[in-house]
Order: C-alpha cells, then structure tokens, then sequence
C-alpha cells in the first residue's frame, strides 16, 4: 500500500516516500510536506528484508535507494525533505538522514552480495 501514490491511498511519489498522506489530513503548519528522507530509507530498508522472500522487492529497493542518492545537494549532503521537484527542504544537513542513508546501503549490498536480504 505505501508504495502506491498518494492519491491512490498510498505515500510513494517519484520514488520517495511521504510521513502521511497530506491529501487526507492537515496538519495545521501550513505550505507543502515533501517527502520524507527517513521514510523513503526506511522504505529501502524494510524492502530489502522482504527481498529474501521474493527478489523482486530487492529491485524495487535498489531502485529507490538510488534514486535517492540522486537528491542530494553539490556535496552529497541529504536534507529532512525532499520537494516533489527534488529539491532538499528543512533541516540540511539532516544527521538523521545520513545514519539511515548508510544502514540502507549497508543493508543493500550485503542483500546483494549474499544473494538474499539480511535477517536483522
């Protein structure tokens, strides 16, 4: 379900993924939510686990991972946000976001160089 677009219930959009679904609920803050950097690496994380039971999620892993690498700014420095343009919003750098950026990628490629996604 979260892999669908947002207005199709779900909380993915160009490969990035959304804390909520800002069609559904206000928020009160006013302005544009953009994707979530931590969502969208959680994402890859839990997609690259799914992978040991069927490899397609591990494509579908790899693809978001590397299209999220396509979002940093001219130092490779991640953002809390990422606009539905790719652009980096809120906090930058975002420390939280570069601790799962390096989980996701730890994660991934010992899911591919195994062969299968990790148990942990």
């Amino acid at each position: 379900m979260i892999l669908k677009t947002p207005e199709k219930g779900g909380l993915t959009a160009n490969s990035s993924v959304y804390r909520y679904n800002s069609l559904l609920s206000d928020d009160g803050i006013g302005g544009e939510e953009g994707a979530f950097s931590l969502c969208t690496l959680w994402c890859v994380e839990a997609l690259t686990r799914a992978g040991v039971y069927d490899s397609k999620y591990l494509d579908v892993a790899m693809n978001m991972f590397m299209d999220f690498l396509g979002y940093g700014n001219h130092v490779e420095l991640y953002s809390e946000e990422i606009s539905a343009g790719g652009e980096g919003l809120g906090n930058t750098p975002q420390a939280f976001s570069h601790v799962t950026l390096i989980s996701a990628a730890f994660n991934l490629d010992r899911a591919l160089s195994d062969g299968k996604a990790p148990s942990v």
